[in-house]
């Protein structure tokens, strides 16, 4: 969630307070230094937190990175990922870093107690086999927050096959983390918590709130489901609260009920204002899949329940943002005809959403098929009353259109805000491949683009999203990253502001690692008078 901040820019090797002023909507953004790499070699390299024989292992590998900017002190930047991936669902456990020089640095943390491979055991509640989807964020006083989805695969393993969603809280900047607080845990194994993320309010620091899908079979006594991403026979909306600032949570509940032969994935929670108009309400969007046969029929639909007291209470019926027709945009190697080597695992089926703090507009992103006969872009749309309505869904990525339909693929958006109101979006797309197309290279890049609202509307126009830029120095070889139902980045990559600059993060194959992280900073261009 993107908040208020200090401004704070990066100057040579130091960093400096910036003067800031609002922008003029022609003014450009540029990379303000080199791409930084955040992480390295596996800190729990060697570690068999799982049985070998369970999976295929990824050593040296980062993905599916997220982080935040600590709103207290936004010099102290915080991320999470997978270390050492699994090629059948989640990683040995989940690792930190924290950084408290806007970026230049990074020290790791792989003490989360997340997993066994990462400190958690019988007495700290965090003796789990694998760990999955990290998701951290500040709250306005600094105190960071970090969610994983921990899991044992194998009754016979080192627990008794729960799958478990847990939160650990750190008042270091990420030095530290506490033991983790179980929000909920099942041991059912034909029951799975999914792709959970986590907010902080960032109105009052009492309050967090992390939100997931629970997956169950009727009666929840069906043959066992898969272990990530699953479609199961219904997949309600949970939701957990603290409103003393992590000392204890809320009892786990359900918020928002689907239906039979339906699901939610992807939820995330944004705040509004706390001002007259919105009053500091909690929106929370999500995919919603229907499988039955009654109408609407089979689809994909991004929708959100709203709640204007704190998450205490939340609308019973869901408010639909964009209705599918058909998926919402699978990425592919073009150049590999093979259909089991090919895909390219990203969110898809993830929206990932923002908060201007200043007018309260929302902007959600999201991959999309239905311009032309691209298989996945850039899709964008934006409300301005508090989720009620919605702007038409338009293409942003300047992916470019005259080179060979597959590579026009672009796919893992990201939004932020800074503190001006520029919109800034970073997606990764396949354009270099035109010029290396071969199985077993698929090259790859990351950009951001941006739009400034100089009016309420300008950036429902795409012909106002321009001046992308790159961020990857060099394409990378996507196909180098770990296999897990498809070349595996994440299903989401992260991007957060300290309000001058993005700062866009994320994982790419490196010195012979499958994929380490990386941070770039990218500011706006202040016109020459």
């Amino acid at each position: 969630m993107q908040r208020a901040r200090v401004f704070l820019s990066l100057l040579g090797a130091g960093l400096a307070v910036a003067a800031f002023a609002p922008q003029a909507s022609a003014t450009p953004a540029a990379n303000e230094g080199p791409a930084v790499l955040a992480s390295g070699p596996s800190p729990i390299v060697g570690c068999d937190g799982d049985q070998p024989t369970s999976g295929t292992n990824f050593p040296n590998s980062e993905v599916e990175p997220w982080m935040a900017v600590n709103p207290a002190n936004p010099s102290n930047l915080l991320a999470a990922w997978q270390q050492d991936r699994w090629n059948n669902g989640g990683s040995e456990g989940l690792v930190t870093a924290s950084s408290f020089n806007g970026g230049l640095t990074w020290t790791t943390n792989a003490n989360t107690k997340s997993s066994f491979c990462t400190g958690g055991s019988p007495a700290n509640g965090g003796l789990y086999e694998r760990a999955s989807d990290p998701w951290v964020d500040f709250s306005p006083n600094g105190t960071a927050y970090l969610m994983s989805l921990s899991v044992d695969t194998n009754a016979g393993g080192i627990g008794i096959h729960p799958n478990s969603m847990l939160v650990m809280r750190s008042t270091t900047g990420g030095r530290s983390w506490s033991d983790p607080i179980t929000l909920i845990r099942d041991e059912n194994p034909n029951v799975l918590n999914d792709k959970n993320s986590l907010t902080a309010d960032p109105n009052d620091s009492s309050f967090v709130y992390a939100v997931w899908d629970r997956l169950a079979p009727p009666a929840e006594i069906a043959p066992t489901i898969a272990f990530e991403n699953a479609v199961a026979s219904r997949g309600p909306t949970w939701f957990a609260r603290t409103t003393n600032g992590g000392t204890s949570w809320e009892a786990a509940r359900l918020i928002y009920e689907p239906g039979t032969l339906n699901q939610t994935i992807g939820n995330q929670i944004v705040v509004l204002p706390d001002n007259d108009q919105f009053d500091g309400q909690l929106v929370d969007f999500f995919d919603l899949i229907h499988f039955s046969n009654k109408p609407p029929g089979r689809d994909f639909s991004i929708a959100l329940v709203r709640s204007d007291d704190h998450g205490a209470t939340w609308d019973k019926r869901a408010t639909v943002v964009d209705r599918h027709n058909t998926f919402q945009g699978l990425v592919v190697d073009p150049d590999d005809p093979n259909p089991s080597t090919r895909l390219v695992r990203t969110g898809d089926i993830i929206p990932q959403g923002t908060v201007d703090p200043n007018t309260g507009a929302i902007y959600l992103v999201f991959q999309d098929m239905r311009f032309g006969g691209v298989r996945s872009s850039i899709a964008f749309t934006q409300s301005l009353d508090g989720g009620r309505t919605w702007s038409r869904t338009i293409k942003i990525n300047k992916t470019p259109t005259d080179i060979a339909l597959g590579n026009q693929q672009a796919f893992n958006p990201v939004v932020s805000v800074l503190e001006d109101g520029t919109i800034g979006v970073r997606y990764s797309d396949f354009r270099a491949n035109q010029d290396t197309p071969a199985v077993g290279v698929l090259a790859t890049d990351e950009f951001l683009i941006h739009c400034h609202p100089t009016t309420p509307t300008a950036c429902t126009d795409p012909a106002n999203w321009g001046d992308e830029v790159k961020q990857t120095d060099t394409s990378y070889n996507i196909r180098q990253m770990p296999f897990a139902r498809g070349w595996f980045p994440g299903d989401y990559v992260g991007m957060d502001t300290d309000g001058a600059d993005w700062l866009p993060f994320w994982a790419q194959p490196s010195g012979g690692d499958p994929a380490n992280d990386f941070v770039r900073r990218v500011g706006l261009i202040t016109p020459v008078p």
